[in-house]
Parts: C-alpha cells; sequence; structure tokens
C-alpha cells in the first residue's frame, strides 16, 4: 500500500510503501494467518518482481490470493449499528425516520428499517483501508496498543468477500454489469479467492501515536 493512495497512512520517517504479509496456517488460539507489517521507501525498493513467488507448502483453503487488479476508490461508510447509541438505534428502526427523510428504502425494509442501514450504508464490505469494524461475532470492544495502551485505529480489512446478496449496493460501478456469476467468472464477489475464517473477515489495527508499535487483529 502506498501512501500517495491512502492519506490515511502515517508512516515512520521517509517511508511510503507499507507491504503486509502473512502465514498461509492458522496460528492458534483462532483459525487466522499470522501477519507481519513492514514499512519502507518505494525508492530504495530497485528489484521489482514481475511473478510474486508463491509459497511450497500452504494450509488446504483460500490464504493464497489470485493476482488481482486493484484500483482504490474512496468511499464514505457509517459505523456498525452496535456503535451507535441507543436513541440513534431506536430511530433507525423507525420506519417514519426514513419516510420524514424523504428517502424511504425498498418497502420490504418496513418491518425492519434498521436492516437497510446495516445493508446499505454501515460498514462497507471487501478488502478496504480504515473504516469501521464489522461487528458480529462479538459486541464492539476497545483495540488498546500493547505499548502505550492507546485505543487503535482501523489499518487494513481482509475480506473473505467483496459483497453478499443484501450488500449488492456496494459493488463498483465498473463491476455491476459482471457482478452476476457466469462459466467465465463464477466468483465475481471473490476475486482474491481468499477465505478467512469459514467467510468471516480478518482486520488489522495500528497505533495512532506511533507505526512503530506492534499491530493487532481481529476476525469479525
Amino acid at each position: 500500500m502506498y501512501a500517495r493512495d491512502i492519506p490515511l497512512l502515517r508512516p515512520p520517517g521517509q517511508a511510503d510503501l507499507l507491504q503486509v504479509l502473512w502465514c498461509p496456517y492458522d496460528h492458534p488460539p483462532e483459525p487466522k494467518p499470522r501477519t507481519a507489517l513492514f514499512w519502507r521507501s518505494a525508492a530504495a525498493v530497485t528489484d521489482v518482481l514481475t511473478t510474486p513467488p508463491e509459497p511450497a507448502v500452504v494450509q488446504l483453503g483460500g490464504y493464497v490470493p489470485e493476482p488481482c487488479l486493484l484500483d482504490p476508490e474512496p468511499t464514505t461508510e457509517y459505523a456498525h449499528p452496535m456503535e451507535l447509541s441507543k436513541e440513534l438505534q431506536e430511530r433507525l428502526g423507525d420506519w417514519s425516520t426514513w419516510q420524514a427523510a424523504g428517502a424511504a428504502p425498498d418497502s420490504s425494509y418496513a418491518p425492519a428499517p434498521q436492516e437497510f442501514y446495516r445493508n446499505m450504508l454501515s460498514v462497507a464490505p471487501g478488502w478496504k483501508t480504515g473504516g469501521w469494524t464489522r461487528w458480529g461475532l462479538t459486541d464492539p470492544v476497545p483495540r488498546v496498543c500493547p505499548a502505550c495502551d492507546a485505543e487503535m485505529d482501523p489499518l487494513l480489512t481482509i475480506a473473505s468477500t467483496e459483497w453478499d446478496d443484501s450488500t449488492r449496493s456496494w459493488i463498483p460501478y465498473e463491476e455491476q454489469a459482471h457482478s452476476t456469476p457466469s462459466t467465465a467468472n463464477p466468483h465475481p464477489a471473490t476475486p482474491a479467492k481468499v477465505e478467512i475464517a469459514g467467510g468471516y473477515d480478518l482486520q488489522l489495527y495500528a497505533c495512532p501515536a506511533s507505526p512503530d508499535h506492534p499491530h493487532t487483529d481481529l476476525i469479525q
């Protein structure tokens, strides 16, 4: 990841490139690969490999990403409903709130309008830098830096899928024409062919006080 593409990165010193590596095996106590972060200067990387090396042995499953074309773009998302106040959660669950806003969702959401917020507005699915956490396996819990006790920020989400049937509104416009499975592309929502813990996301967190502090991770 290059700092020129991702303004929220806070590289140390003259670094402007962040490499994320992982071991393609589950590491207890959770079924997830172990990750490592390396800050580098892009100008110092002179011998760039045209073909990424593949590990000789990997765990069966989706821990070796397929080569993909990355086209970073900024997007706006909102906090997971569980991170909102009780008052806001109640307003999101009130159908009249959406009607008064003049942008009522499809009537299929009338029995549970808060699901419209969850699917269409909060926590964009897929691989991303920054953003919010897709809670679900656990309630929201603070991520604390093991070096200085500062509350950590989401750095990178490694997702098992870019979208599903309930989050199709997040499909990039350029991909919508190719979002239906076909013989040529049977899995359009999983271009990287990565699967984390049976279909969840792996999110890495960084310390806002110093990029040199150890990162942490979480499966959700």
